[in-house]
């Protein structure tokens, strides 16, 4: 077992905002996978809020709820850092974070 130091991204952005005609959530993994990243998930909020402060939630009177989504992808910090840019153009309006983690893998597994 080997532990290797990290950097982890998450992204924060809503359901509804759009990169180029696209779910900014799917252009964003569609641009990781593309960039070479090992992996890349979405997690689908079931209540939040943003900048603006208003409330999302889910509820079966609503047919759209905007909900907010969380990207998250953990690699090395120079790729993390290259990517970045390209990540900022794509989400306006969503929080952007990092955080260094530690990655436990197999010496044949490593970031």
């Amino acid at each position: 077992m080997q532990m290797v130091k990290a950097v982890r991204l998450r992204a924060f952005v809503g359901e509804a905002d759009q990169f180029k005609g696209m779910p900014a959530y799917k252009a964003v993994v569609h641009l990781l996978r593309e960039e070479g990243f090992r992996g890349a998930t979405v997690t689908r909020g079931v209540y939040g809020y943003g900048k603006r402060s208003l409330l999302h939630s889910t509820s079966p009177l609503r047919l759209s709820t905007d909900l907010p989504m969380l990207i998250e992808t953990v690699d090395s910090e120079d790729k993390i850092m290259a990517v970045l840019p390209k990540i900022r153009v794509m989400i306006k309006d969503g929080l952007i974070a990092l955080d260094e983690v530690t990655v436990v893998s197999d010496a044949a597994s490593n970031p």
